[in-house]
């Protein structure tokens, strides 16, 4: 799937506060310490490298919007997905374009959610 065939989703298109009721499943791929920094809250983390793995705790018949730092690795996340049968959307921007629109993230520590 070359880059251009990735579906995709801007962060204006997806509701302020995730997981919405019947909106997407979001699956935030980025590694353990990008994700403690700060990351949606109500996304399902699941580490790029973890995803051939753990691929069961992604439900085929709901919508999935993968996320990382930026887009890169979400993007091919997402390729893999939707070759596979998903209906999958990669974020554009990532997170950074999550925190550049004023989106609330949450960390897993005292300190305010950031992007790494």
């Amino acid at each position: 799937m070359s880059p251009e065939q990735i579906p995709t989703v801007t962060v204006t298109e997806l509701p302020v506060q995730l997981p919405a009721e019947g909106g997407p499943m979001l699956v935030d791929v980025r590694e353990p310490n990008e994700w403690a920094a700060g990351h949606i809250d109500g996304a399902v983390h699941i580490p790029m490298g973890e995803i051939l793995a753990r691929i069961g705790e992604v439900p085929r018949e709901r919508d999935v919007v993968v996320v990382c730092r930026s887009g890169a690795r979400s993007a091919r996340v997402t390729a893999h997905l939707a070759r596979e049968g998903w209906q999958a959307r990669n974020l554009v921007d990532g997170m950074l374009g999550w925190q550049a629109a004023g989106r609330p993230m949450v960390s897993d520590s005292p300190v305010a959610p950031t992007v790494i």
